[in-house]
């Protein structure tokens, strides 16, 4: 390996979609320091922390057709039963189903993950408010991506909520795709929301407060919903 490539190796890669933001920001602060270079310093950090917004590091998923990984990084703010939104009823139906909430802040990587191997069956894009996402009502009246992935059998269903300052929702997908867990589906500009519905009978393996790595982390195995034996970590 030469030199170059082993420094390269050191630094975690970023996200294209954070090139034009980082830009700007730089630029912004090169101007500053025209000024007064106490801003220009200011700009450079608000560089730096944009740069690492848009992080997107390598990640390791666990083998197995059944399991289920947290399809983003962050800490689970809830977990608990709770009807679909309406977008997900034709498909999941408009009883209480096993819910996992991820909220991420604006220090986690914003890149999501695909949470298990399947076909994206359904993708509705719907318009909302962008109250804090950590708010349980964010699940209706935020802006929101919900996919219905069929995955060994069963379905699960993944909305991607914006949040009090994300403005965007960055599909990586489109409806009828096949995916890998752990493959990118998409991202969240600057702090927001992921909640994962589990199929009826399956229990979540992850509790609340729990910090959740995006395709590593396992949620839920559904295997558990079928009287097999439930995979659990450590």
């Amino acid at each position: 390996m030469s030199v170059l490539a082993s420094i390269r190796s050191q630094f975690v890669p970023i996200h294209r979609e954070g090139y034009p933001f980082i830009g700007a920001f730089a630029l912004i602060s090169l101007v500053l320091f025209y000024f007064w270079s106490p801003l220009g310093w200011l700009g450079t950090l608000a560089t730096a922390w944009c740069a690492f917004f848009f992080r997107d590091p390598p990640r390791v998923t666990p083998v197995g057709d059944r399991l289920v990984v947290a399809p983003a990084d962050g800490r689970i703010s809830l977990v608990t039963n709770a009807v679909p939104p309406k977008e997900l009823a034709p498909t999941l139906g408009d009883r209480p189903l096993p819910r996992i909430s991820i909220f991420m802040s604006v220090f986690d990587c914003h890149v999501n993950r695909c949470p298990a191997s399947g076909r994206i069956e359904r993708m509705i894009y719907t318009e909302g408010k962008f109250i804090n996402a950590d708010l349980d009502k964010a699940s209706e009246d935020n802006e929101r991506n919900s996919l219905i992935i069929a995955c060994a059998g069963s379905r699960i269903g993944v909305v991607q909520i914006a949040g009090l300052i994300a403005r965007r929702i960055v599909r990586f997908v489109q409806q009828g795709n096949v995916v890998a867990a752990g493959e990118r589906i998409g991202l969240i500009r600057f702090g927001s929301r992921v909640d994962v519905y589990l199929p009826d009978g399956v229990q979540p393996l992850v509790a609340e407060g729990q910090t959740a790595v995006a395709g590593e982390t396992v949620i839920a195995d559904l295997r558990a919903g079928e009287g097999g034996r439930a995979f659990r970590v450590g």
